[in-house]
């Protein structure tokens, strides 16, 4: 006779609820920064039936978090020879919810939702318009450039982090 097993169930990780297509807030606990940065969807992005490549989500998430950094005041290659920090990934999460195909123009987010004294936590999302394409939460890291160790991350960057406001997209 045959065992029953007991289906297991997969834990699927818990994403911050999307923006509204017209909402200037983001997600809970991330209404102290919100950032959009203009992307245009390239052949190169695209796989064999003109759609974006899932893992290319992650390099439109990649551009938005440097040009929001940039438009802070953070230039991470002068972040690096001065104070000898540099952020890096260190854990990522992504829901899919629509395809963006060649030659869509997109506007990816970055909103803080959660920051540490060594770390942050951004929700990033990829929109067509009025249509959310994709979700991500991502935690970066400020690491030591030599021994790749946590530190604390400058106190510069945590000024400008507590701003009452973003500043505005460069476009």
């Amino acid at each position: 006779m045959a065992r029953a097993h007991a289906a297991r169930r997969y834990h699927r990780p818990r994403m911050p609820a999307p923006l509204a297509a017209d909402s200037a807030a983001p997600a809970p606990d991330a209404d102290r920064v919100l950032f959009r940065w203009p992307v245009r969807v390239y052949w190169e992005d695209t796989d064999a039936g003109g759609i974006v490549f899932y893992a290319n989500y992650l390099k439109f998430f990649e551009r938005a978090r440097t040009e929001w950094l940039r438009a802070l005041g953070v230039h991470q290659q002068a972040l690096r020879e001065a104070e000898g920090a540099i952020f890096v990934v260190a854990e990522t999460a992504l829901r899919y919810h629509a395809p963006a195909r060649l030659d869509d123009r997109l506007d990816v987010t970055v909103a803080l939702a959660e920051r540490g004294s060594a770390s942050m936590r951004l929700v990033q999302q990829a929109w067509r318009g009025a249509t959310l394409l994709a979700a991500g939460d991502i935690r970066i890291g400020c690491v030591d450039h030599g021994t790749l160790r946590p530190r604390r991350i400058p106190r510069a960057i945590q000024l400008a982090l507590e701003a009452p406001e973003a500043p505005p997209p460069r476009t």
